[in-house]
């Protein structure tokens, strides 16, 4: 599994459902009876992530491991913090996991013996892509000569396999992952796909739940892959709640007659306990998009269990569209730095990294007991690095 994002929603409902997709995942992995589990990064949505998230989180893992089933784990781009505080490291110091990313003296991968045959190590992901260093400095040959059942644990984007509509997202090639490994368990692309590649065989298995609106419209449900050791890959869903999505056009439409064409559909329909989504698009005829009665329509479905709307691309004929393209945190931010980063005349640097490097300089924490001038200076220090000054 992969993309669990423990505590990504806010709507305390949705954080809840995001927790009891976990919960289901880790029964079903005990059901099967399989020999371990792995999470390919963001088990957690944050580095540091609240107390009572990471209290359930620790009570399902400590069932996991009652049932004799040990969880191997990598960090993620939300999961994974510049200054190394993480909550991974609290539960594997627990005992409940195991952080398949260690190096030795000589800055090889190491690789985590799971039995007299299997083999698992990785990569962890960081924000804007920075991993991307750490794959050229692998050491290629040391992980293809060596032998076994080997799995490698990655959380990036690779370009060739990119879904549509993020071809503008800043990948890596798929020749950047080490050769002759037996399963590659990807994640961070939050979309479900399996690929043969090389001798082995290749998964997303997409987002655990659901984690945005787009997200819950598109898939319902999230879900995982059982492999086995040929390898062959079973997709399982985790169905939560169900959910039911409406799409309005409002092309020349009164925000009255919107109002009663929404409300005129939705409320014969059985809604109860489900999650209901409405997107509503096009140009008013009149009027604008906040003279729509949401408030009311949104008070008419309590009986929901979670209810959300998306009028994004709802506009007024009254004033001039400003586009904005959706997506992800990273996935905006690559966005806003390929579009103003040739503004920076810096010679024999090339701009776009070294926006994102800096963002990954100023993204750092205060160490614990750390005198803020100290603090301060470090950061200057590696900020002058990057800078080459």
């Amino acid at each position: 599994m992969a993309d669990v994002h423990i505590g990504g929603w806010q709507d305390p409902k949705m954080k809840a459902l995001g927790l009891e997709a976990f919960r289901l995942t880790i029964d079903k992995c005990i059901g099967e009876k399989v020999d371990f589990v792995l999470i390919s990064g963001d088990l957690f949505n944050t580095a540091l992530p609240q107390i009572d998230l990471i209290r359930e989180v620790a009570g399902i893992l400590k069932h996991l491991n009652n049932n004799k089933i040990h969880a191997y784990v990598i960090a993620g781009s939300h999961d994974f913090s510049p200054s190394g505080k993480t909550m991974l490291d609290v539960l594997e110091k627990a005992g409940l996991i195991t952080n398949v990313v260690k190096f030795d003296e000589n800055n090889n991968l190491l690789f985590t013996k799971i039995n007299e045959n299997v083999k698992i190590t990785g990569l962890l992901g960081k924000r804007g892509g920075l991993e991307k260093n750490d794959y050229e400095a692998l050491n290629r040959k040391q992980l293809e000569d060596e032998d076994g059942f080997k799995i490698f644990m990655f959380h990036t984007t690779i370009d060739e396999f990119k879904p549509a509509g993020m071809e503008d997202v800043d990948g890596q090639s798929v020749a950047s992952l080490p050769g002759k490994f037996n399963y590659y368990a990807g994640g961070h692309v939050h979309y479900i796909f399996r690929k043969e590649h090389g001798n082995g065989l290749l998964t997303y298995p997409g987002a655990l739940f659901p984690n945005n609106f787009k997200e819950l419209e598109e898939f319902k449900y999230g879900g995982f892959y059982i492999v086995d050791d040929k390898p062959n890959a079973e997709y399982v869903p985790v169905k939560t709640k169900d959910g039911l999505t409406f799409s309005f056009n409002a092309d020349g439409k009164t925000p009255e007659s919107l109002h009663s064409e929404i409300l005129g559909t939705i409320i014969p329909t059985k809604i109860d306990d489900k999650i209901v989504l409405i997107r509503a698009a096009g140009t008013l005829a009149s009027g604008k998009p906040s003279d729509v009665k949401f408030n009311d329509i949104m008070k008419q479905l309590s009986s929901a269990y979670y209810a959300e709307k998306n009028i994004a691309a709802l506009s007024s004929k009254a004033f001039e569209e400003i586009k904005v393209k959706g997506g992800t945190v990273e996935e905006v931010e690559q966005e806003v730095i390929k579009e103003h980063a040739l503004q920076l005349i810096l010679p024999e640097l090339d701009s776009e990294h070294l926006v994102q490097q800096l963002i990954s300089v100023l993204d750092k924490e205060k160490a614990e007991g750390e005198k803020v001038a100290d603090f301060e200076k470090r950061i200057l220090s590696e900020a002058s690095k990057v800078l080459k000054l």
